[in-house]
């Protein structure tokens, strides 16, 4: 067995940007993917890299407006009654995790790491030789009323945006937006600092395309069992590398319980739609956040997509077409160019109860660690996670202290 074999399970943006950045540095690696089309979160989410999102959710603030959130009080946040035994559990979790010390640490080391996102996402861009995919125009945030746009901007002013700055709209620019929007527009400001992903699809793609031809090697099967050094797969064949590192999202935790780490992670779904690239929404328009419904509309080169809806429950539990009725009724209302033709997602958000990242080794074992549970952050920190990650194998100084970011946090 080489001394620089790596095996990563899990295909996602973190798995897939943590391969690439192994490769990078020599390493020869091979990535296992449960499916042959992945459908995760990675894939479907807004694009955004948000690195204004500093504070992590599991905060004093959100549970003071933990009611107003609901998804049956016209908010984002659902919580399917039949799922109670899935989000129950989890939401106490949650709610401790939001006592304000232990908050106050979270904040600390999500704002560490968020510091590093942007540069991450430029060296990444870089080595792939695709400057164009990542955009850094940040992003806009709008109100429909009067009473939202001072509460939402008040909001703003008191929160920590990490290296994100952002500016009242100008006149000029709140008509411009009022020229595409069907409600009435009372406020808005712009964000610099953030930006998005041209297209997540397309950097699917690139990536698989350059971690191929870089050498590495690439299986569908889904693992049953990690040990010393070895894989195995439910379809009994059996991997061997110096370093496996676990990527896989939700899946993380059931891999990594036999070490008798505890990950208590939930599914936290999110649903979107898109049209197809021909619509009448500028290409050059930056993400925009539709704060009074939760909702996140970006222009990507393959279409335009309304992305919402938190919804705790199993990965693997059906959708609820409500989720998407009531994209669609804010589609409407805005008279945004999203049509009945729009195609469909739901995805499942990796989240720890304290909305941090778990990024680590496995204490007492050689050769296995761990990088997932990055939540609504995933595609923000995937190229920093993978320099992590990379700098963790080869024994490095690491920009961030993964100190805070190990699963011993819930022992």
């Amino acid at each position: 067995m080489s001394d620089r074999t790596a095996l990563i399970i899990g295909g996602g943006v973190v798995g897939m940007t943590t391969a690439l950045m192994l490769q990078r540095r020599g390493w020869t690696v091979t990535l296992v993917e449960a499916e042959e089309n992945p459908r995760a979160a990675s894939w479907g989410n807004a694009g955004h890299i948000a690195t204004e999102q500093a504070e992590p959710i599991a905060s004093p603030k959100m549970v003071r407006g933990f009611a107003g959130r609901l998804f049956c009080r016209g908010g984002a946040l659902a919580l399917p009654p039949r799922e109670i035994g899935t989000w129950l559990p989890f939401a106490l979790r949650l709610l401790g995790a939001a006592r304000a010390d232990r908050y106050a640490r979270a904040h600390t080391a999500l704002a560490a790491l968020l510091a590093e996102a942007m540069p991450a996402w430029r060296r990444h861009v870089a080595a792939l030789d695709t400057p164009g995919l990542l955009r850094e125009d940040g992003h806009v945030v709008l109100w429909e009323t009067p009473e939202s746009a001072a509460c939402g901007l008040a909001g703003w002013q008191a929160a920590d945006t990490g290296t994100a700055r952002f500016r009242a709209l100008t006149e000029a620019e709140l008509a411009q937006w009022q020229s595409r929007i069907a409600s009435p527009i009372a406020g808005g400001i712009r964000f610099e600092g953030s930006g998005q992903i041209a297209d997540p699809t397309q950097l699917a793609d690139i990536a698989r395309t350059r971690f191929l031809a870089d050498g590495g090697t690439l299986l569908t099967g889904r693992v049953a069992a990690i040990g010393d050094g070895e894989v195995r797969l439910t379809d009994d064949r059996r991997l061997s590398a110096r370093e496996i590192v676990v990527t896989a999202g939700v899946a993380s935790a059931t891999l990594l319980r036999p070490f008798g780490l505890k990950a208590p992670i939930i599914a936290e779904r999110g649903y979107h739609l898109q049209t197809g690239p021909q619509v009448d929404w500028p290409a050059d328009l930056p993400p925009v956040v539709f704060e009074d419904r939760s909702m996140i509309v970006t222009r990507f080169a393959g279409g335009l997509r309304a992305a919402s809806i938190v919804e705790f429950a199993r990965a693997k539990a059906r959708p609820d077409p409500a989720k998407w009725n009531r994209l669609r009724h804010h589609i409407a209302a805005l008279g945004l160019p999203i049509g009945e033709d729009a195609k469909p997602w739901m995805g499942a958000r990796p989240t720890l109860p304290d909305y941090l990242p778990a990024i680590g080794r496995v204490p007492g074992v050689r050769g296995v660690s761990y990088a997932f549970g990055h939540n609504h952050l995933g595609l923000t920190l995937a190229p920093i996670t993978g320099e992590l990650v990379a700098g963790m194998l080869e024994g490095d100084a690491t920009a961030v202290s993964l100190t805070p970011f190990g699963l011993e946090r819930f022992s």
